[in-house]
Formats: C-alpha cells, sequence, structure tokens
C-alpha cells in the first residue's frame, strides 16, 4: 500500500513539475502576475495564450487570457503580463498583432517617442488599443488577384517564348552570329598582325621622315640665306633687256623691224624661192642640160 502511495505521489510530482517547465519554457510565470495589463482587438489574427510580446524588437511579456467580450463592447480582450515588474507602459502606448511566413504569431507594443511620453504612465490593469498590423502575410494576400490576374499574360509570353526558340529562323540567326563572331575573330588577328607590322616599319619610317624633315630644312636655311634683293634686281633688268628686244623688234626703222615688217623682203624671198623650185624641177627633168657625162673620156687636144 505504501509503494503504490510513493509512486502516486511521485506522479503528481511530474506532473506538476511539468507543468510548470512548459509554463516556465512558454515565458508564463505563475506567481507573479502584477504587471498585468488588457489590449481589446477586433480580430487576434491567430494570436493564443502564451504568444510573446515585444517592444522595439525585444521580448518584454508574454499573452496570459483571450477571452470574447459577448457584450460586443470590445469584442476580444488580450491579458498580458510584463515579465519586468519595474516597466511601465507610457499612455499612448498600443498593440499591434503581426505574424511571419512561418505562421508565428507576435504581439508588438508601440511605444510613443520619448518626446511624447509627458501625459505620464498607465497603471497596471488599464487597457490600451490594439490593430492587426497587415504584415507580409498580409501583404502577400492582397497581391494574389494581382498575381492571378498576370498568370494569363505569363502563360502567353510563355507561349511567345516557346515559339520564338522553336522558329527557324532563330536558329539561322543564332548560326550567323557566330559566323560573324569567327569572322571578327580573324579580322581581328589579321589586324593584329597588321599593327605589328606596322610596329615594326615605323622606326626606319621615322628615320625617313627624320631625314625628309632636315632636308626641309636645309633647303629653308638655303633659301633664307638668298638674296632676295639682288635676284629680283637681275629678274627686273632680264624684264627690262627683253622688253627693250621687243621694242626693237616693233620698231620699222631698224634692221630687225625692216625684216619682220617690210612685205617687200618676204615677196622677194618668196620669188626666190618659186624660181629655186623651178629649177629643181628643171633639173630633175632635164639633167643632160646641166650636166655632161662621157663614158670613154675625151682625148686631149
Amino acid at each position: 500500500m505504501k509503494k503504490e502511495i510513493k509512486i502516486a505521489l511521485v506522479a503528481i510530482a511530474g506532473i506538476i513539475i511539468l507543468f510548470f517547465g512548459m509554463n516556465f519554457l512558454k515565458g508564463m510565470s505563475l506567481f507573479s502576475d502584477k504587471n498585468v495589463y488588457f489590449v481589446t482587438f477586433d480580430d487576434v489574427s491567430g494570436l493564443s495564450s502564451s504568444s510573446p510580446i515585444l517592444a522595439n524588437g525585444y521580448r518584454v511579456g508574454v499573452v496570459k487570457e483571450i477571452q470574447y467580450d459577448y457584450t460586443g463592447k470590445s469584442n476580444i480582450v488580450v491579458r498580458f503580463s510584463l515579465k519586468e515588474d519595474q516597466m511601465q507602459l507610457p499612455v499612448g502606448t498600443t498593440a499591434t498583432i503581426a505574424s511571419d511566413f512561418m505562421g508565428n504569431v507576435k504581439m508588438h507594443l508601440n511605444l510613443p517617442p520619448t518626446d511624447q511620453r509627458g501625459m505620464g504612465m498607465l497603471s497596471t490593469g488599464d487597457t490600451i488599443r490594439g490593430a492587426a498590423n497587415d504584415g507580409l502575410m498580409s501583404r502577400a494576400a492582397e497581391m494574389l488577384p494581382q498575381v492571378e490576374k498576370m498568370l494569363p499574360k505569363l502563360d502567353s509570353i510563355l507561349a511567345n517564348l516557346n515559339a520564338l526558340s522553336g522558329d527557324p529562323a532563330l536558329a539561322r540567326s543564332l548560326h550567323n552570329a557566330e559566323a560573324i563572331t569567327r569572322d571578327l575573330t580573324t579580322s581581328t588577328r589579321q589586324l593584329n598582325a597588321l599593327m605589328s607590322n606596322l610596329n615594326q616599319q615605323l622606326p626606319p619610317l621615322m628615320t625617313k621622315a627624320d631625314g625628309v624633315l632636315d632636308n626641309a630644312q636645309q633647303l629653308t636655311k638655303n633659301l633664307s640665306s638668298v638674296d632676295l634683293e639682288a635676284t629680283m634686281a637681275r629678274v627686273d633688268q632680264t624684264i627690262a633687256n627683253l622688253q627693250s628686244a621687243t621694242a626693237k623688234l616693233s620698231d620699222k626703222n631698224g634692221s630687225m623691224g625692216l625684216l619682220l615688217n617690210d612685205p617687200t623682203l618676204y615677196n622677194r624671198l618668196n620669188e626666190t624661192m618659186h624660181s629655186a623650185e623651178q629649177l629643181l624641177n628643171d633639173i630633175r627633168e632635164h639633167p643632160r642640160r646641166y650636166i655632161n657625162v662621157s663614158v670613154f673620156g675625151r682625148k686631149d687636144k
């Protein structure tokens, strides 16, 4: 009989320890229920007892209890406690519920800025206003209708892409692009060879260019050393002599002028040439009149 009593006591103690351990792991304190506040929500969005409460990203408490207000005044009342007895909530604090992609629901305490906390602190047992936060999941849910509208367009785009990828013209274009790339590679190689040859031939060309420049400089030096005034004086003298000779040729009283301008001399020369032509023609036609040829010769008298 005593053995059964011991086993029952051990089992009860284990259950009590398990209960306290589970509550401790959840962040709930069964012995401290001093720093307790209330939040009213229209929709708790999956919030439950033992859900964590965060302030500025730091865990400050846990949800104690959720009660539905059947009177219809505040819908749902959430009772929560802060784990630090010294922590007080400023007037103007609100609460929001948010959930992540993993489905974990948390309640955030939105504390007013430091410069707006002059209205004092809330007392234990006061009620603050709460609202559901849109969060990422709500935003994703709002985007679903737009995504559904985009799905037909995406199907059309994918169909067009499939048709384009199966078009033989695209394969020919890619083949042509490959050929063009190969030709460009060959052209680049030839251009590199040409540039290499130019680099090899450039020093001799530069040497020749330097020689040409030296010759040009020497020519310029020679031209600068020429007495241009004396040369121009000689040119002027030559032009004057030519003008004088031209004037003498144009003068009818001079010998050259008479030769060039007197028609009598021209007529006489013309008659002389005509007579000489007649004489030559007569010699050609009657050579024996002017030349006597003896085959055997003559005896001297």
